[in-house]
Parts: structure tokens; sequence; C-alpha cells
């Protein structure tokens, strides 16, 4: 039982320690309970089962608390994601003891740290992705404590709070012994204080070079629920955005930014001539010629006969013919060029079935959110889209992949020089998730030093400058429109050129550790006395 209360205090603690009300101090002790009750089973060379309970209490109720709100999209699908990402993390957890009683204290509070982060890259990866609760994410609502993002990611935030809490946890256990204390309380301290000051020190000196754009940003606050997919034309809502800007948009707008599936009506990329949407378009590009548009589209590619197909492709017509379905960033211009950008990194669920190859199948289960459920197309690279004069480059960012540091990344390093955020937050009612998101946006203008416009159908709209300061933003449930300068930045971070390294560090000793134990129970089979 008390092992029970040991982890039930990990995850109170964790979610207390969370954006965008938590006290993110507590998170450098949130897991101290639980380490402490795993030490507490003193299980010399016999792992015990009983560690597996404790960790799955320990993150259901940090998951519960945190992610809530996703039942307000589905309350069977937050069940199900709650429930599974608890599960997995238990797992990453019972890992660590097996380990630790394998190997001893030492390489097991190693993969302690090497297996959480690793898990946490691989849930980047995979198709049941979910990387809303990755540590590093709990700064997200003090950006003036994380400037050295720009050279680690957020992995580095996960470094740091896993490090002091075992080292934290670590001076507890041996308070007794004096030599080693003095140690510890050293170590504690320089983990604590040099990272801070380093990044209050970058932050008041970071300085963004003068290299403006003009922006407009609209939020046309329509209901995803009972508006935008059923009693709303597509033609009407982008009359209705349209008229929001009346009066600001000028001759000196470089970008107007609309929100994540603004025309609704399905544009089929190779015939955009039929799409009357964006003949709209062009009539308000034809009043402002210096104006690009970047918009967010429901689109449509048909495969030509023998065409190789890809795993989310459709049948239609005799089931002989093929297509697939996109959530899509489109950009135009008085040129009439049109740049299409496929969302990739797709909710799983919802705009996906897992490992659609396998499960294929199963995609008529996918929680309908308006029409664009189901196994959607992704593309396989990053694009950055370019105005005429090359001047600007934006990064197509499509709601939820906003969330994966180095993914956007590979937006800039294809040249985008500002990120371009556009999302439909609605889903999920007033509630912390759209709040989060919003937040952990904002830390990906740090890792790229790249600003932030963002359009949300509703939530919060925002421009977000190079140190990942919120400058200006919407209210929720409001209809409003945004103008304001931002500069473009064409340097490259180390975080940005490196990418996600300290987590393949980390995957490479959790792979060594993995492979030690497998072949010492290899070798114990193969002689056995």
């Amino acid at each position: 039982m008390k092992g029970f209360l040991w982890s039930l205090c990990t995850g109170l603690l964790l979610s207390m320690a969370w954006p965008v009300s938590g006290y993110f101090p507590l998170v450098f002790i949130a897991w101290i309970p639980l380490l402490k009750a795993e030490a507490d089973l003193n299980s010399p060379n016999k792992t015990q089962p009983v560690f597996y309970m404790y960790a799955f209490a320990a993150m259901l109720v940090w998951n519960i608390l945190t992610t809530w709100w996703i039942k307000n999209a589905s309350f069977g699908g937050a069940i199900l994601a709650i429930t599974a990402n608890s599960l997995l993390m238990a797992m990453i957890l019972y890992l660590f003891h097996f380990v630790k009683v394998k190997k001893g204290p030492v390489t097991g509070y190693i993969a302690f740290i090497a297996f959480w982060i690793s898990f946490e890259y691989i849930h980047l990866q995979w198709d049941i992705t979910w990387p809303w609760l990755t540590l590093g994410n709990v700064f997200a609502g003090h950006i003036e404590i994380i400037q050295w993002y720009e050279f680690t990611g957020v992995f580095g935030g996960s470094l740091w709070v896993l490090g002091l809490n075992l080292f934290i946890f670590l001076l507890i256990q041996h308070w007794q012994e004096r030599i080693l204390r003095k140690k510890l309380s050293i170590l504690i301290s320089v983990l604590i204080v040099f990272p801070i000051m380093l990044s209050l020190a970058i932050y008041k000196s970071y300085e963004e070079v003068h290299n403006p754009m003009q922006v407009v940003i609209v939020q046309p606050n329509i209901d995803p629920y009972t508006e935008k997919f059923d009693n709303m034309t597509s033609a009407e809502q982008l009359h209705k955005m349209f008229a929001l800007t009346q009066g600001f948009i000028n001759s000196t707008t470089d970008y107007l930014i609309c929100p994540e599936t603004a025309i609704v009506d399905y544009i089929v990329e190779d015939r955009p001539e039929e799409s009357e949407d964006l003949k709209i378009i062009d009539s308000l590009l034809h009043q402002h010629k210096r104006l690009n548009i970047l918009i967010g589209a429901s689109t449509l590619k048909f495969f030509k006969p023998n065409e190789p197909l890809s795993v989310t492709a459709r049948s239609y017509g005799n089931g002989n013919e093929y297509y697939d379905s996109y959530n899509t960033a489109l950009q135009t211009d008085t040129s009439g060029q049109l740049q299409f950008y496929h969302k990739s990194k797709l909710v799983p669920g919802v705009e996906k079935m897992p490992w659609p190859g396998v499960f294929k199948y199963f995609e008529r289960f996918a929680i309908d959110l308006g029409g664009i459920s189901g196994s959607l197309g992704m593309q396989k690279d990053r694009v950055a889209f370019f105005t005429a004069n090359k001047k600007f480059a934006a990064a197509p960012i499509i709601c939820y992949e906003s969330v994966y540091g180095s993914y956007v990344g590979d937006y800039v390093k294809k040249g985008a020089n500002f990120l371009a955020i556009i999302t439909n937050d609605g889903w999920w009612g007033d509630t912390p998730g759209y709040k989060q998101h919003l937040k952990y946006g904002a830390i990906r203008a740090i890792e790229t030093r790249r600003c932030i416009v963002r359009s949300a159908n509703t939530g919060i709209s925002a421009i977000i400058n190079q140190k990942g300061e919120i400058k200006q933003f919407t209210a929720w449930w409001e209809e409003a429109v945004i103008t304001g300068t931002i500069n473009v930045n064409n340097k490259i971070t180390f975080y940005t050129r490196f990418g996600d390294y300290i987590p393949l560090f980390t995957s490479i000793i959790s792979i060594v550790l993995l492979f030690s134990l497998f072949l010492k129970s290899y070798t114990k089979l193969k002689t056995p006395f």
C-alpha cells in the first residue's frame, strides 16, 4: 500500500507541475516518490511485478490530470489513449526496474534516464505517436529559463528533469554519508543554477536581426461541431474570413494567414481551376498585388492508371480507381502559383489508423471529426513555401505538427525563415488543451529562432517572436484579426542543424544495455552449470 501511495505522489506532482497553470519547480522532485517505491522493494536478483502496477498508477494519474480534455472530442477515444499511454510508460519504467535488479543500481539509474528519453523519442516517430507529455514541455510557460533549447531542443529539458530528480533522490538516500552528500549537493546546485543563468543571459542579450515582414492573421471562430462541416458552405466561410480582414490588409501586407481546413470543399490538386473557393481567393489577391495567402484546405489527388498506390489510397467508382485525401496547407499569390503541403504528423485514431498497411480495413472505426477522418495521405518530405521574390519562406505547420521539434526543424533546413502554424483547436472546448498547444508551439520559436504566426479557427491565434514570447494573441471563442510585423531569420541554430542528438545517444545506451541483458541470459541458457 505504501508503494501505491508513493506512486500516486509522483502522478500528482507531475500534474501539478504541468502547463498551463502548474508550478514547474515541482517537476524536479516529481519522480522521487516513484524511485523511492522502487528502492523500497529491496529485491536483489529478483524483479517485482508489483512495480509495474506502481508505475502504471503514477502514469495514469499524470495522464488523466493533464490530458483529460481529449474527452471533449471523443470520450471513448480519451479512455483508450490515456490508458494505452499509461501502460506504455509503465512498461518503460518496469524495464528500468528490471535492469536495476539484474545489473545493479548504477547501471539501473543510467537505464532510468536512457530508457525514458529513448521512449519519448520513439513516441515522436511511430504511428501511435503522442508527444504531449514529453518532459521538456513542462517549461513551455517559462521560456525565459529554456533559451538553451536552441542547442538541445526539448529533450535537453527532459534530461534536465530526470537528472535532477535522480541526484536529489540519491542525496536523500545517502544523506548520512557526509562526503557523498557534499558532492551531490554541489552537483545539484550547479545543475539548477547553471542552465537557468545561461538561459537568462541569452534571453537578455538575444536580439532579432531587422528583416521585417507584414502579416495579417485571421481567426474566424467557426464552430467545428455545428458549423464548419455542416451548416456553412465553404464559400460562406471564406467570405466571412475575408470580410473580417477588411481594413487590415493594405499595400504593405506580405502575408494573410488563415486557419487549418479553412477551405472545406475538396480541391483536386491537378485541377485547381475547377475550385470555386480558389476563385474567391483570386478575387482578393487581385485587390492586393503584393499579398501571399497561406490557408488550410481539404484536397484530393487521383491516381493515374498503373500509378503506384500509397497505403492510404481509397477506391471509388467501380473500385478500380483510387485517390488520396489530404489535410493540406496551400499558398498562392497573384501569379497564380499554387504550393501544396500535406499534413504528415497525423492524429492517431482520427486522421490516421496506426500502421495503415496492416490495419487499413479498421479505418472505418476512426473518430469522425467533421469529415476529415480516416487514414489521410501524407508526404515524405517537408517543404517551405517561398514568395515569388524568394525573400520570405514559410514553414506550413498544420496543427499537431507544431509539437514535434526536429520535424519543424526540417522545414527550416528547407529554407523556411518563419513558422506559420495553422490549426483548429475548437475540438477540445475551453480547456487546457488549446492553451498547452499554443505554449508548446512557442518552444519551436526558441529551438529554431524563427518567429511564429499562428492562425487558429478558434483557440488562440498569435504572433510569437524568436525568443518564444507571445507578443499578440486573441481570446478564446471570438472572431478576431491580428496584424503585425515579424522579423524573418535565415540563420540555422545548433539544434536545427543536428536535430535530436540527445535521444539518439540515449537510444544507443539503451540498445547496449538491452543487448547485454540478452547476451547474459543467452549465456546462462547455453551453460546451465
